[in-house]
């Protein structure tokens, strides 16, 4: 009988540099729909080939690879069944990750990452290197990544947003501005939480085009409150609120971009108004934590960064703002606080 020993440092080197092997058969699953079958019940790879339209002896040899990980699992009678892993992705459960997978697996973001040394080496975007353009001119030039796009974000955002909503006392704004807000799903978590609180959805023309079809900000109750507006947040931002909420949108931006988007919410908000930033928050030391990675991926795809408290305090101050609390949610995501200086 083999002893349990921990890994090798060489094992666990192993395992990084062939952890890519993993996001591609999670990938192989989300797009064949596997979970969403199997949630039928038990199926042998034979009958899964068939439903889905797959070779049968290569969807087998993945389904075993991915049961290898707790993503599904094989029975006696050679026939895989869904795992609590597994769950996360069906389509048709909250809290699904299927279009997250279907849109970081992509091949614009994987194709992006094989020139991350030449970015380390040289500089530079390594997306725009690649594809020769801005990461979200290549969305609007390809509508269906686009709406992939927002799809993932909205995937990733269902735990996400409620830890927002409950982490900071939206009952004191009258009307909130959800700057860059895609189709409204942070803005509907908190609309739904606080009854009185109005909001405005405010995007680019053509994303909040899908926000009434999406149905966050459209639902019974929520329409009435909810004000959809498209534009450009680098050029103004809809003035007279006394809240302007961001979640994920500076990390996406220099620091440059992100003074000014800070300085155009300070200039248009009310007088006793404040800009909310939802982020992560970096914190020193080694420990493991995912925002350390989303910064990567940053530095692949766009020309932001995952911020320190402290790169935070600045761009705000820059902006004419001083970042009066930071707080903390259920999720890994922080609210920062900041008011006129």
């Amino acid at each position: 009988m083999a002893r349990n020993r921990r890994p090798s440092p060489q094992d666990a080197m192993l395992d990084l540099i062939g952890a890519y092997w993993l996001s591609q058969l999670v990938l192989v699953a989300a797009r064949l729909g596997l979970a969403n079958l199997l949630a039928k019940g038990p199926r042998t790879a034979e009958a899964l080939a068939k439903e889905c339209g797959a070779d049968a002896g290569h969807l087998r040899r993945v389904l075993r690879a991915l049961a290898s990980q707790g993503v599904f699992a094989e029975d006696a009678r050679g026939r895989f069944k869904l795992t609590a892993l597994a769950q996360t992705l069906r389509s048709d459960r909250p809290g699904s990750l299927r279009d997250y997978a279907l849109m970081l697996c992509d091949d614009y973001n994987w194709q992006a990452w094989g020139a991350l040394t030449q970015g380390v080496q040289h500089g530079g975007v390594p997306f725009e290197k690649v594809f020769g353009q801005p990461f979200f001119e290549y969305l609007r030039q390809h509508p269906e990544k686009e709406a992939a796009f927002a799809a993932s974000m909205a995937s990733t955002s269902s735990v996400q947003n409620e830890a927002v909503a409950r982490a900071y006392p939206f009952d004191r704004l009258a009307r909130l501005v959800d700057v860059g807000g895609a189709h409204g799903h942070l803005l509907a978590t908190i609309l739904r939480r606080h009854k009185k609180l109005r909001g405005v959805l405010y995007d680019q023309t053509q994303v909040v085009a899908g926000a009434p079809a999406s149905g966050f900000v459209t639902a019974p109750g929520l329409a009435e409150r909810c004000e959809i507006v498209g534009g450009d947040f680098f050029e103004a931002v809809p003035a007279g609120a006394d809240g302007y909420l961001m979640k994920y949108i500076l990390h996406d931006w220099d620091d440059a971009r992100c003074v000014r988007l800070l300085g155009l919410c300070r200039d248009a908000m009310a007088a006793d108004g404040r800009v909310l930033v939802a982020e992560h928050v970096i914190p020193r030391g080694n420990k493991p934590y995912r925002g350390k990675l989303l910064d990567v991926m940053m530095l692949v795809v766009v020309t932001g960064r995952e911020r320190t408290r402290e790169e935070f305090r600045d761009l705000f101050a820059r902006a004419g703002l001083r970042l009066r609390r930071v707080y903390a949610t259920a999720c890994p995501l922080f609210v920062l606080e900041g008011v006129r200086t």
